[in-house]
């Protein structure tokens, strides 16, 4: 997982063309930590447009527009079509994604498809869809179908957004966006990608991490399921008994 978020972040600067124009950002938490009584965490995400290191300019101009698209852990996922066949709802179709963003929400400084063409934005992985067309092992027709039934389900979630003028230029290059991790956020690395662009091209980007992490009990519970299985089992069978337990003795009062 960590491997793949390198080879993004690499593979993006890599294609990134040389600029006058470089952007100075920062996430306002490097960690989030989730406990019993988590509800969501608000980020707040700001930056700042100069001119490159070297450059003769000594101030940059603009109209910018600034798009941040921040992913979470990716996981293989399974989308299924029920169908109803005498009586009973089967699944009888699926397609399987590798690799997917758990979580995926973009923030932007106005419409996206004002700020550029939808190649660009489906080249640079700005759009959901480009996510779903590369984790596919489907045929294009019936990824298509199911990509966007996919991305549905997890808008619903909350997990998938767009929040386009979710991005605010306080100056002329100085820009600020907030956004508000829901309570079922995964754990996990994620990665805020900014791009500012200029004339409907990138001119800079810059990737920032941050972590969700579980902590306390659920922390780990959440190891021992995966490390330890057999305590992990002893734990929910305690458990289970107990909560038995209890509501019988709560229902008998």
């Amino acid at each position: 997982m960590r491997r793949w978020f390198a080879a993004l972040v690499l593979g993006l600067l890599a294609a990134m063309p040389a600029q006058a124009e470089r952007l100075v950002s920062q996430v306002s938490n490097d960690t989030i930590e989730i406990d019993s009584g988590f509800s969501g965490e608000r980020m707040n995400f700001f930056g700042t447009i100069e001119p490159d290191t070297g450059s003769e300019q000594k101030f940059v101009t603009g109209p910018f527009n600034v798009v941040i698209v921040v992913l979470g852990p990716t996981q293989n996922r399974v989308a299924r079509e029920k169908t109803h066949n005498l009586g009973v709802w089967l699944n009888t179709d699926q397609v399987e994604f590798d690799n997917f963003p758990s979580y995926l929400h973009i923030l932007s400084s106005s419409r996206l498809t004002d700020i550029a063409d939808i190649t660009t934005l489906t080249t640079n992985a700005i759009l959901p869809e480009a996510y779903t067309m590369a984790a596919s092992r489907g045929d294009w027709w019936k990824t298509e179908i199911f990509s966007s039934e996919l991305i549905r389900l997890m808008t619903e979630q909350g997990l998938f957004g767009t929040q386009e003028n979710g991005v605010n230029f306080l100056s002329d290059n100085f820009y600020s966006a907030r956004l508000t991790l829901p309570s079922n956020a995964p754990p996990g690395p994620y990665i805020a990608l900014t791009y500012v662009f200029k004339d409907g091209q990138i001119i800079a980007r810059k990737s920032e991490g941050f972590s969700v992490r579980k902590i306390g009990f659920e922390r780990f519970i959440a190891l021992a399921s995966v490390q330890q299985p057999l305590l992990y089992g002893v734990i929910c069978v305690v458990l289970a008994l107990f909560t038995g337990w209890l509501g019988g003795v709560l229902f008998k009062r």
